[in-house]
C-alpha cells in the first residue's frame, strides 16, 4: 500500500492595503479557510501542515523546499497585496516543480486580466458583453449607456461599487478616472446588463464537471440601487447591500436554463485552459439573452462561500471534494515524473 500523500496548504497571510481607499481582502478569512482545508485534509487521514506566504518570498520557497511536500494546496491570493501577483506565485511553484492545486499560471494571468480573458471567450465564440480598456477619462466610446466600470485586473469586486453603473458621459469619466488614479490600471468599460446574475462552479473530476447553478437574488435590493455584487455587498454582512443579494444555490430557473448555463460553463472552464475548480459568472439579459461577465479560476473556497454552498447541492462532500482535486495533483506529479525519468 502506498504512503499517504505529504500535503501543504500554502495562503496568502501578510496583506497590506492594496490601494490608498482601505480595500483590502481580510487575512483572518483567508487563515480561515487554511485551516478549513487543513481539517478537511485530516480527515482523509494524511498529513499536512498550513504554510503562510509572508513577506519574504525566500523564505516562503525555501521552507517549501525543506517540507517537501508530494502536493501543495494552492490558496494564495496574490503577494504583498497585489492581487496580480497571484500568477507569479503559481509561477514560483511551477518553476521548483511542485505538484499544486488549482489552476496553472497562464490560466491565472489570462483570467486575471479581464479585458482580454473576453477577448479569448469572444474567439472561441462564447458570448460576452461589448467593452473597451480606457486608460484615460477623456477617450470617446461607441458602447451604448448604461456601462460598468471596473478595474481591468482585480478580483474579489474591488473598485466595483453601485456608482460604478453609469448612465451618461460625465459619469463614465468619472468612474474611469477613479480606477485609473486608485488602482493604477486601466478600467474595463463594459455594457452594463440590467437583469438576473448568476454563477455555476466547475470542477475537474476525470471530466469537466459543472454543479449546481447559483443565483444573486437582488429582488429586495433597495430602490434605485443597481443589481451588482459590489465590493460591500460582497465582504461586508452587516452592510444592507449584502443583506439584501443572498445568494440562491441550487437556483430555482427552468431544466433549459440551467442546461445552457452550465455548458457555457463547461465550455469556459476549458477555453481559458482551467484545471481543477473555477466559477464562471453570468448576467442574463431581461430579454433572456446570456452573458459570461468573466471566469474566476480561484474562487472562494471557504465553507461558507459559493464554491462549497454549490458542492452542498451537489451532494459531494467538502472532503471528498479536496479529494479529488489533490489525486488531480497527484497524476499531474507523476506524470513529471515520468517526464523527468525519461530524461
Amino acid at each position: 500500500m502506498n504512503p499517504p500523500p505529504k500535503v501543504i496548504v500554502a495562503y496568502t497571510e501578510y496583506e497590506p492595503p492594496a490601494v490608498n481607499n482601505g480595500e483590502r481582502m481580510s487575512e483572518e478569512s483567508l487563515l480561515e479557510m487554511a485551516r478549513q482545508v487543513e481539517a478537511a485534509v485530516q480527515a482523509l487521514g494524511w498529513p499536512v501542515m498550513v504554510i503562510p506566504l509572508q513577506r519574504s518570498i525566500l523564505n516562503f520557497v525555501n521552507r517549501l523546499r525543506s517540507e517537501s511536500p508530494d502536493v501543495l494546496v494552492n490558496l494564495c491570493e496574490g503577494f504583498y497585496g497585489r492581487a496580480r501577483w497571484e500568477a507569479n506565485v503559481a509561477g514560483v511553484f511551477e518553476l521548483l516543480g511542485l505538484s499544486f492545486t488549482g489552476n496553472p499560471l497562464r490560466t491565472l494571468a489570462l483570467c486575471q486580466d479581464k479585458f482580454q480573458a473576453k477577448a479569448v471567450l469572444r474567439a472561441a465564440g462564447l458570448p460576452t458583453p461589448p467593452a473597451q480598456l480606457m486608460t484615460s477619462p477623456g477617450e470617446a466610446t461607441d458602447l451604448t449607456f448604461p456601462l460598468i466600470v471596473k478595474p481591468d485586473m482585480e478580483d474579489a469586486s474591488l473598485g466595483i461599487y453601485p456608482q460604478s453603473v453609469v448612465r451618461d458621459a460625465e459619469s463614465l469619466a468619472q468612474q474611469v478616472q477613479r480606477v485609473v488614479e486608485t488602482y493604477h490600471q486601466p478600467a474595463i468599460v463594459e455594457k452594463y446588463i440590467d437583469g438576473r446574475e448568476f454563477n455555476v462552479s466547475v470542477m475537474d473530476n476525470g471530466k469537466v464537471q459543472p454543479l449546481p447553478v447559483s443565483e444573486i437574488d437582488f429582488t429586495e435590493m433597495p430602490k434605485g440601487a443597481p443589481h451588482i455584487c459590489s465590493y460591500e455587498a460582497k465582504w461586508f454582512e452587516d452592510h444592507p447591500l449584502y443583506q439584501k443579494s443572498p445568494p440562491v444555490c441550487p437556483a430555482a430557473i427552468e431544466e433549459d436554463l440551467r442546461q445552457k448555463l452550465q455548458e457555457l460553463a463547461a465550455a469556459a472552464f476549458q477555453v481559458m485552459g482551467c484545471r481543477d475548480y473555477a466559477r464562471v459568472d453570468f448576467r442574463m439579459s431581461r430579454e433572456g439573452k446570456i452573458y459570461i461577465l468573466e471566469v474566476n479560476p480561484n474562487p472562494d473556497i471557504s465553507l461558507n462561500a459559493g464554491y462549497a454552498r454549490a458542492l452542498k447541492a451537489a451532494g459531494l462532500r467538502y472532503e471528498k471534494f479536496w479529494r479529488v482535486i489533490i489525486e488531480n495533483a497527484l497524476k499531474r506529479k507523476d506524470t513529471l515524473d515520468t517526464l523527468d525519468d525519461g530524461k
